[in-house]
């Protein structure tokens, strides 16, 4: 009987040994490793030549596993626990880095660890980059995966754009996809995916404030995106869609992360060429960031089109919310031709509650002639800390050239939203509250036509101006609102072109 159980113990460690069982316990003293080290179609780098010490070169060793991978027909190129030390690493089709819990992938120190790389592809991010520590153009089904990390170690790279390496770089790739790895210290952009269709980041931890233009996730003329259960933590803008070129940045999914920046938490542009279609972001957590919450912005030609956001929590965010059509007008090649003047509608932002925001305000702006259109607030409910004060002889300009920031303006005629040259602007069932006192009316429309006003709650301004004020507005429908107990007035309309609810012109 003890035979037979233990001739029946073996048979069933056998089965699970070659089914792929991970770090099965066959004694308190014996572990048999598995899991990926152990499929068919891996290759240990250990198996190369690397050191894995940390101190030792070892690009070489571990891209000839990469290329023994690829000409295997690909697989996995494993990291066990223990510490790599590369310079730039090329990565090949049907190829999967896989680091493993305490595996770190460190990039070298030294500049010439990376050498020069210049896509086919060609977009304005010629002018920032041309080394990366791993770099893959024109590949399918390339991945990276794992506990792991990969360290830049970026606090070593001083000076412009070009003498700071990007961490990862893929180039007008298909079927992409990074998981659940800890991403740290990357000397510029943190990740960077170019012209690439078809890329999932899921689980990733993004931790990099060590240096400058630390950009968590840059998602650049890219198609069929999706960006799931994220940590980040960046120096620059966390999440970042871009077209740096003239193909659309479009169909991007957005949902369930938690973002911190320096600069911008969830931004669309500032590089506009091809324009954004189709993104949608949801469900996630925003602290802690220095600029905008949220930032949509078109100022280098192209179409902004059918952009949703919801669900949005925000803490100690400068400004929740910014949008911007402008008209910069940069080609993304030089002497290229300037491209013309951009559209920007169908913007949809709802479920959004936000404290600790500062007392510069959220804008709405288009340009003369050239209406942002068609944007729906819905669900807002933002805290500001208020300690405006009201200047009436103050020209906000229109800064169509300006770089696109939320202070671009100053400090706005509004402590809640400032919407100027907006055709198709909704408010519905939005609450602004103050910390101090403010002279400022919650809510200033200058030049803005087919407006709808309902279910608005605001907190009332210091003195004598009222909760709402607008200037050359048209179209106007407010249902549903409440006026602060203790206000003087609700409502102020003034401006020549303006046309009452009842259709009357105001002087």
């Amino acid at each position: 009987m003890q035979t037979r159980g233990l001739d029946s113990r073996r048979q069933f460690l056998r089965r699970l040994l070659e089914a792929g069982s991970v770090g099965f316990l066959l004694s308190p003293r014996v572990v048999l490793a598995g899991g990926d080290a152990a499929k068919p179609g891996t290759f240990n780098v250990r198996d190369f030549g690397v050191t894995g010490n940390g101190s030792r070169l070892d690009t070489q060793a571990i891209q000839k596993a990469i290329d023994a991978c690829a000409q295997a027909g690909g697989g996995t190129v494993y990291f066990p626990a223990g510490a790599y030390l590369s310079g730039t690493l090329f990565m090949k089709s049907r190829v999967t880095l896989h680091l493993d819990a305490g595996a770190v992938l460190l990039g070298s120190k030294e500049l010439k660890d990376y050498p020069v790389t210049v896509p086919a592809f060609r977009s304005y991010t010629d002018n920032y980059t041309d080394k990366s520590l791993i770099y893959g153009e024109k590949l399918e089904g390339v991945a990276i995966h794992g506990r792991g990390t990969i360290d830049g170690q970026g606090a070593a790279f001083k000076g412009p754009y070009k003498v700071r390496p990007y961490l990862v770089r893929f180039v007008a790739c298909r079927d992409v996809s990074v998981r659940d790895i800890t991403l740290k210290d990357s000397p510029m952009w943190v990740q960077h995916f170019l012209a690439c269709d078809d890329v999932l980041v899921d689980g990733i931890r993004a931790r990099s404030r060590c240096n400058a233009n630390n950009d968590g996730i840059d998602i650049d003329c890219c198609h069929r995106v999706r960006i799931a259960n994220c940590d980040i933590s960046s120096g620059d803008d966390a999440i970042v869609l871009k077209s740096t070129a003239d193909r659309p940045c479009k169909d991007v999914v957005v949902a369930n992360c938690v973002l911190s920046s320096h600069c911008n938490a969830f931004k669309l542009g500032t590089e506009s060429n091809g324009g954004f279609e189709n993104i949608a972001l949801s469900n996630c957590a925003i602290y802690d960031t220095r600029l905008a919450g949220i930032a949509l912005e078109l100022v280098d030609g192209g179409r902004f089109d059918r952009v949703s956001v919801a669900n949005v929590t925000m803490s100690d965010v400068a400004c929740p919310v910014f949008v911007r059509l402008g008209n910069r007008a940069r080609p993304f090649q030089e002497n290229g031709p300037k491209p013309g003047m951009g559209s920007l509608r169908n913007i949809s932002i709802s479920g959004v509650q936000a404290v600790g925001a500062n007392n510069v305000g959220c804008s709405i702006t288009g340009l003369p002639g050239f209406p942002a259109e068609n944007i729906a607030l819905e669900n807002i409910r933002i805290s500001f800390a208020g300690g405006g004060k009201h200047d009436p002889k103050r020209e906000v300009p229109e800064a169509a050239e300006k770089y696109p920031e939320y202070k671009m303006f100053g400090v706005l005629p509004a402590y809640g939203f400032y919407c100027r040259h907006v055709r198709g602007l909704r408010f519905s069932n939005v609450r602004l509250d103050l910390v101090r006192p403010d002279e400022r009316p919650a809510l200033v429309c200058d030049d803005v036509e087919d407006l709808e006003l309902f279910g608005w709650r605001a907190a009332k301004p210091a003195g004598a101006q009222p909760v709402v004020h607008f200037r050359d507005v048209r179209d106007a429908f407010i249902h549903g609102c409440r006026q602060p107990g203790d206000a003087g007035s609700f409502l102020r309309v003034d401006g020549k072109s303006t046309v009452a609810m009842d259709g009357m012109k105001r002087p």
